[in-house]
C-alpha cells in the first residue's frame, strides 16, 4: 500500500503565554447522554486542577429520528449549549466546544444539519451501529459475536463504515479507531489488514485520529488504537490527539501519562489543538505530568 501524506515577548507587564506542550483534552460527555455525571464545570475545573492547556464537550449528537438512549434530544440541545458556557466562564483554560457524531451509512445529512447549528470549535467522528440497533461496543448485543465468521463479518463491516466515514470528510477527528475489539472479540491472525483501508483514507483525507485511555477503563490492557494501528499512522503521517473519553469529571486526563508514553514510544513528536474548526499543530510534551 502506498501512504500519501514568534520571538518571546521581554516586556515585563506581558502576559504570561500558555505553553505549546501541554496537552488537552477534547473528548468528554454531558449528563445529557444519560450515562455521564457531572456539571460541565467540574469537568472544566479539574482539567485545569491536574494542568490541562485546554478541554473540550463533545456529548453524543442528537439525531432527528430516534437512535438508542444514549444522547440529548433536540429540546436539550440549547440546555448543552448553555452549560457549556457556564464552563467557559469558570475556568482560565480555554473551553471548546463540538459533539460525537455516530457515523450512520445512508444518514451523512444528519451530520451536515448540525454542522451549522453552533459555532463548533471541532466535530469527531465516531462509529458505533454496524447496521440499525446493533453496536459494537453495548454488551446487549454481544451474542451477535461469538463464532469465527460472526466476529470476521464484524469488523469488515466496523471499518468499512470507519473508512467511508473518514472519506465523508464531515468531522475534524475520529475517536476510538478500534472500539470493535471492546468486548474481546479479534479475529486470528493478523489484523493489519482490517487497519490498512483506515490509514489509506486518513492519509488520503488528512485525516487525524485519536488516540483514547477509555479502553483502560473498560478493563483493556491497551489503548484505543493498538500499537500496530498506531505505527501504521505514524509511518503515514496521520495526525493524532490524545484523549479520555470522559464521563466523570475525575475521567479527565485519566491515563495520559501511559498514552503519552505509547505515542512518543511509537515516534510522534506532535498533537493537534482546534479553533473554530482550524487546526493547528503543537509539541508534545516529553512527559506528563509536568
Amino acid at each position: 500500500m502506498s501512504f500519501a501524506g514568534s520571538a518571546p515577548r521581554t516586556c515585563e507587564s506581558a502576559p504570561l503565554q500558555p505553553r505549546r506542550d501541554v496537552l488537552t483534552d477534547y473528548h468528554t460527555h454531558h449528563p445529557l447522554c444519560r450515562h455521564a455525571e457531572g456539571h460541565p464545570i467540574e469537568y472544566a475545573r479539574h482539567a485545569q486542577s491536574i494542568g490541562l492547556a485546554e478541554i473540550g464537550f463533545s456529548d453524543h449528537n442528537p439525531t432527528p429520528e430516534f437512535l438508542d438512549e444514549w444522547r440529548m434530544g433536540w429540546d436539550e440541545f440549547p440546555i448543552y449549549l448553555e452549560q457549556v458556557e457556564a464552563a467557559r466562564k469558570s475556568v482560565s483554560i480555554p473551553v471548546r466546544l463540538s459533539l460525537e457524531c455516530d457515523f450512520l451509512e445512508g444518514k451523512e445529512t444528519w451530520t451536515d444539519r448540525i454542522a451549522g447549528m453552533a459555532d463548533w470549535d471541532y466535530l469527531i467522528g465516531s462509529v458505533h451501529y454496524i447496521q440499525e440497533e446493533l453496536a459494537v461496543d453495548d454488551p446487549k448485543y454481544m451474542n451477535h459475536f461469538k463464532t469465527a465468521p460472526e466476529i470476521e463479518q464484524m469488523w469488515r463491516q466496523y471499518w468499512r463504515l470507519y473508512e467511508k466515514m473518514i472519506r465523508a470528510k464531515q468531522h475534524d477527528f475520529y475517536a476510538h479507531p478500534d472500539l470493535a475489539k471492546r468486548f474481546g472479540a479479534l479475529p486470528a491472525g493478523d489484523l493489519r489488514p482490517y487497519y490498512e483501508p483506515v490509514i489509506q483514507a486518513l492519509a488520503d483525507m488528512g485525516g487525524i485520529m485519536e488516540v483514547s485511555t477509555a479502553s483502560l477503563r473498560k478493563g483493556l490492557s491497551e489503548l484505543y488504537p493498538a500499537r500496530p494501528m498506531l505505527e501504521m499512522a505514524f509511518s503515514a503521517g496521520v495526525p493524532i490527539v490524545i484523549n479520555s473519553d470522559a464521563h466523570q469529571p475525575t475521567d479527565v486526563g485519566a491515563d495520559f501519562a501511559k498514552a503519552l508514553e505509547f505515542v512518543r514510544s511509537v515516534g510522534y513528536r506532535e498533537t493537534v489543538r482546534f479553533e473554530k474548526r482550524q487546526r493547528k499543530v503543537v509539541s508534545l510534551p516529553e512527559t506528563w505530568p509536568l
